[in-house]
This record gives C-alpha cells, structure tokens and sequence, in this order.
C-alpha cells in the first residue's frame, strides 16, 4: 500500500528548504532595517561644494602654522592647541563626528585654559574612531584629523 504524498519525507523536505530561505531573508530584512547604517549623505553635492572652502581653510591654518594634538582620559578629552603665529589662544569649536553613527555625533565649543589645552569633559567615555575638526568662531581656519579613542598618547591632526 502507497502512502499519500502527505505522509512522506520527501515532500516535506522539499518544501522545507524553500521555506527556510524565505524565513531567513524575512530575519535578515528585519535586522538591517533596526540597525541601519548611513554612510550616504543625502545633500552629498552641497557637501561637495563645501570640501573647496574646507580646503581654502584647511591652508590657511597651515599658513598660521595652527596644528593640534588630541588624547582622552576617562570622560575627558585633552586638544593641545599649538596657536603657530596666532596672538592668543582663541576660542574654538571643537566637532567630533563618527564615521557609521551619526547620531553619536557632538559639537562644543571650548576655551584654552592657563596652561593653552583645550578640555572637553563629556558624561561618558568615547571610544572607537572619530573625525575631529577644530574652528575658531568665524571659521576663518580648519584644522582636522581622525583619532581612535580612548587614546592615552596624544594623536596630531594631519589635514
């Protein structure tokens, strides 16, 4: 006596493998869509417009012989400022952006104290590689570079 198709293996198995697929791609769409990555900026021409002016700026400081030096300790970021043929130590807007999550990103704006570094003390410690740009208020100049955190030696900011 023939079983019906429905009480074999064979048919089961078949099915099963198709099916497994589906589900796994249904899993995979589902955790890509929670954790999306943006590395694609969405005004990316305006963006690149504006890399000439960091430029522009970029040997400006290079002609004042502006250059910076970052390290971090804890919750604390160090930015030791060499101010080249500036007068005095000006205030400067200190932005960090990180290269897959950008909504880690901050800005703040910080004084040198009597010694001419620079301290950012965050509530929480910073870890993992990020874009540093320095600029004075009226963005006459740019200095920048990327540091990988907690960084206990000091890294310089290459343009």
């Amino acid at each position: 006596m023939v079983k019906p198709w429905y009480k074999q293996f064979w048919p089961w198995f078949l099915i099963a493998l198709p099916l497994s697929v589906v589900v796994g791609t249904l899993y995979t769409v589902a955790i890509f869509s929670q954790n999306s990555v943006n590395l694609v900026a969405e005004d990316y021409y305006k963006k690149g417009k504006g890399i000439n002016i960091d430029l522009s700026k970029i040997t400006v400081a290079r002609d004042l012989g502006l250059n910076a030096a970052v390290s971090s300790q804890d919750n604390e970021i160090v930015i030791r400022f060499v101010k080249g043929s500036l007068v005095h130590f000006p205030a400067i807007t200190a932005t960090f952006t990180h290269r897959t999550l950008p909504d880690r990103d901050f800005q703040q704006l910080v004084t040198a104290d009597a010694s001419g570094n620079y301290r950012l003390n965050l509530g929480h410690e910073v870890q993992g590689p990020w874009f540093v740009e320095l600029q004075p208020h009226d963005e006459a100049w740019l200095v920048q570079g990327r540091v990988t955190f907690p960084s206990t030696t000091e890294t310089i900011l290459l343009d």
